[in-house]
């Protein structure tokens, strides 16, 4: 090789380790993902539950049976819920905080996404979907589930489903 050749082999190298050095510089080194926490480890992840009465903190209404109409969610390992709520069908993202109690703790859910269907009159589909976002706390005691609502709202006790 003969050194002008042997320069131009050079100076090309050069470019080529300077152009790599400032892209590697510009783009910012990956980062390590760091993988979200269980959605739920208080417990309700894998769980499924059906709703058997709503308490209200008002005397005047008391406990309200549900009857026949099936109201249920199950606790998604994915922070996802998804909801049979009457005649409707959805989901919503949930979030768990343990308490330092077993079995209670807080939990927030995200906006019910839902079907539109029209229930039969009566239904709680509405209201279970709107009250949703007003839960803040969570009790397991055996096979009841209890999720208490924002600024003493009432209480959802559901039964575990097998």
């Amino acid at each position: 090789m003969t050194h002008d050749r042997l320069l131009a082999l050079a100076a090309v190298l050069s470019g080529a380790w300077l152009v790599g050095g400032c892209a590697a510089d510009a783009v910012p080194p990956p980062t390590t993902a760091i993988a979200p926490a269980p959605a739920s480890p208080g417990g309700l992840t894998g769980t499924s539950w059906r709703l058997v009465e709503v308490q209200s903190m008002d005397d005047a209404q008391g406990t309200s049976k549900v009857g026949e109409r099936v109201y249920e969610i199950d606790f998604g390992a994915d922070g996802r819920a998804a909801l049979k709520l009457d005649c409707n069908r959805g989901g919503a993202s949930y979030t768990v905080v343990p308490a330092s109690e077993p079995g209670a703790g807080s939990v927030t859910f995200g906006p019910a996404a839902l079907t539109r269907a029209m229930c039969p009159p009566g239904s709680l589909d509405t209201k279970i979907a709107r009250d949703l976002q007003y839960v803040r706390g969570y009790r397991v005691a055996g096979d009841t589930l209890s999720l208490s609502l924002m600024a003493d709202g009432g209480i959802y006790v559901w039964k575990r489903v097998p």
